[in-house]
Formats: C-alpha cells, structure tokens, sequence
C-alpha cells in the first residue's frame, strides 16, 4: 500500500450544504463535534497504510489548508505526506477546475511525480470507513484497470446517484448518472435482488486508477466530471470492475444529510463509530480541558471537550468543542458546533456594553430541531423551534432549509428572538 497515491477531492462551491459552506469549502464543515469531514478519507487513508495523500482544493479553503498543515504532520524519517494542491494558474491553464475530472487532470503532473502503481480517488464530504486495502488488493487480484466501489441502496435512493450494471465476474458493464426514468431504473435493477428492498448498486465515489490509464482517459477527453463523463465512457473503453461494500456509507452533501448524519451519532448503536480504539479517526489536538456540567439532564447527547453548561437538559443532540450553554436551556434535536476559540473576559464586557450577548446559548433558550455554527451568540430567552413550519427561508441572522433552523457562523441572535 505504500506504493499507492491518495487523491481527496475537496469538492465544488458546496452550495446545496448553505450556509456551512458560507465561509469554508465542504471538506472543513464540521462534524461529530470536534472532527471536520476531511478527517474521515485521511484517517481511513492512514489506516489502510496510505500515507501519501494529496487534497485538491478551491473554494473558501483557508480554514481547510489550515486544518491539514496543522494536523497532518509526519516526521523526518517516514516518506508520508498530506500535500494541499490548490487551484492554480500555469502556463497549460489558467482556469479554476471545472469538475472532479478536470481537478484531477490539472495536477496530473504532481500525481504522477510520486511514481505510485495505483491511484485512489476519493470525496472529501462523505461519512464511512473503508479498509481500502481489500479494495486495492481486489482490483491488483483481477488486473483491473480502473474499480469502482459500489454500495446496495434503495430504488428510492437510487435517482440521487450513479448506478451501475455488473456481470457475475464484476466487471461493470452499464452506468448511469442518477437515473430518472423509471423503465430505466427497472433495466438497472439487480436481477437476484427482487425481494431485497436494496436491489440497486451505487457508485461511492470512490475510484482505483491504473496511473497510465488515468492519464489515457483524462487526457483524450476534454470532459470534466468523473461520475456524469469519465467513467460511463470508461467501460466501454478499459477493465472498469466493481467492490462491494456493505457498510455505512453517507454523502454529506445537503443539509438535511449533514444533520441526520450527525444526530445518529448519538443513536445506540450509532450507524457510524467514532469510538473505535484501533482505528480512531484523527483530527487537530486542541489540548482543551474537560468538559464542566453543572445540574444537567442529557439524554442521548455528545458533549465534546472544553464546553461549559450550566443546568441545561438536551436531548439527542451534539454539542461541539467550546460550547457555552447558559441556566435553564432546552436543547433538542440540535447540533451546536460550537466555537474556535474562548471568549476572554475583556471581550465580554465590551459586547455586554453594545448589547451584544456572548458567545454561546443564552439562558433560558429553547432550541429544537436547528444547527447552530460556530462562534454564534445567541441572547437569553431565545426560541429557536422553526414556530412556522417553513421549510425554506433566508433571513438576516438565520436561515430554513428542508425546515432546520441553521444560524450561520458568527451570527447574533438578539435576546428573545422568537424563531
């Protein structure tokens, strides 16, 4: 597996993930906490014994560039690497990637620098884990030329992605690009598969190149997408095989995704496990202390370290790293993320002379059903339970999408806001 290249993608504008992506790329979001959504392909990397990763980036990556050079740091004797390839201007090309293909095919030249024998490509927003050894091994076992990993889902989940056609070898010998029609659908059902309510396979997103073939398709082609492009046309040209994968899987890509994908963490057992001792998922070391928790009731909840909350009953719901939850709280069915920094006391007083609450939950707030990003401060007596049933709305200081409630980073909530 040394001998293996990681490429992360780091994903478009993220635009159906608004307001998360407001001022940071898809990647970056945070998740379960205290991790960001690129900790979950570089640790699932780093335990498969890859550990020369690329991240090709774009949009609003500063927080991300800063998350990877100041967590993913290997020493002197070790060959390993995570290397940010952002967007850049050179004498071939001087526009921005134009798809995950495109992205892939303007840092050709530094992919194939590190001479790899095979080239893992992989999403930087989706939920799993992965031993992607067996995948690598499976693909180097059956002289493929390109794998793609493939997952059953549901006829109903099916139109959301691609969808492939395999024979009893493996090999795929169809794909289409979130199909609609439905005597379409009915073509690509597995024919075994007649009374399993998962009776489709969908691409992961998640690709095993030959290097030479790679560069052969990417180069011939002047068409900028994997999944819609490359890939569909690759079947009818190269050894294109697929690897089954039965475990959870989840693109973070919407945020009604993001948010049921958080609060199942607190699920027993949770779908995914961040709590595993031989195989943790890493992220920056804050170096925070524990958590303080003050006459609190909580019900299926994750407190993650650094927080302090005072009386406070939540239920089902993630409180980030330096979350701040005043006397008297109800929280609900929420994901607080909490804050990158604490708040001095200096800071306060000059907020509390303009009126401005501090940073954190004010008491005697009701929150249910919303995503709080970091750094917000919302007043005491706030009511944040979505009164209306919108489903879509943009406000100044918060926004209603699929009806959750999501107060974007920074944001101020006045005292007695009623939401």
């Amino acid at each position: 597996m040394r001998n293996v290249v990681g490429v992360i993608l780091g994903g478009g504008q993220g635009a159906r993930l608004f307001p998360l992506t407001q001022l940071r790329s898809k990647p970056a979001v945070p998740i379960g906490g205290k991790y960001r959504l690129i900790d979950i392909p570089i640790s699932n990397c780093l335990h498969s014994g890859i550990d020369r990763i690329f991240a090709l980036t774009q949009f609003n990556s500063a927080s991300l560039h800063r998350h990877i050079s100041t967590t993913y740091r290997f020493d002197s004797f070790s060959d390993g690497f995570v290397e940010i390839l952002a967007a850049e201007q050179t004498q071939d090309s001087a526009a921005w990637y134009q798809g995950t293909a495109d992205a892939v095919r303007q840092q050709l030249r530094h992919l194939l620098s590190r001479r790899a024998e095979q080239v893992l490509i992989l999403s930087g927003d989706h939920l799993y884990r992965m031993d992607y050894r067996a995948f690598v091994e499976e693909h180097r076992a059956r002289g493929a030329d390109v794998s793609i990993a493939v997952k059953p889902v549901t006829r109903e989940a099916a139109p959301g992605l691609g969808i492939v056609q395999m024979n009893a070898q493996g090999r795929i010998v169809d794909f289409r690009e979130k199909p609609q029609d439905p005597a379409e659908l009915d073509a690509l059902r597995l024919p075994a598969a007649a009374d399993l309510e998962a009776c489709y396979m969908a691409s992961m997103g998640i690709y095993v190149f030959e290097p030479q073939v790679l560069v052969s398709l990417l180069m011939s082609s002047d068409q900028d997408d994997f999944g819609k492009h490359i890939i569909p046309g690759a079947i009818h040209k190269v050894g294109v095989f697929a690897h089954t994968f039965e475990g959870y899987w989840e693109d973070i890509g919407t945020i009604r995704s993001f948010y049921e994908a958080n609060l199942a963490l607190t699920d027993q057992p949770p779908p995914f496990n961040f709590y595993r001792a031989d195989a943790p998922i890493y992220t920056h070391a804050r170096f925070l202390s524990g958590t303080r928790l003050e006459d609190c009731h909580i019900e299926r909840g994750i407190i993650c370290e650094g927080s302090y909350i005072r009386s406070a009953r939540i239920e089902r719901s993630v409180i980030g790293i330096r979350s701040v939850i005043g006397e008297n709280c109800q929280i609900a069915n929420t994901i607080v993320m909490g804050a990158d920094s604490d708040e001095s006391p200096a800071n306060r007083a000059r907020n509390a002379a303009q009126g401005i609450p501090d940073m954190g939950i004010g008491a005697n707030s009701t929150i249910a059903g919303a995503i709080i990003d970091k750094n917000a401060r919302i007043g005491e007596g706030v009511c944040i339970t979505n009164k209306d049933r919108g489903v879509e709305a943009d406000e100044t200081n918060y926004y209603i999408r699929d009806g959750i409630v999501v107060v974007p980073k920074d944001a101020v909530i006045p005292a007695g806001t009623v939401v």
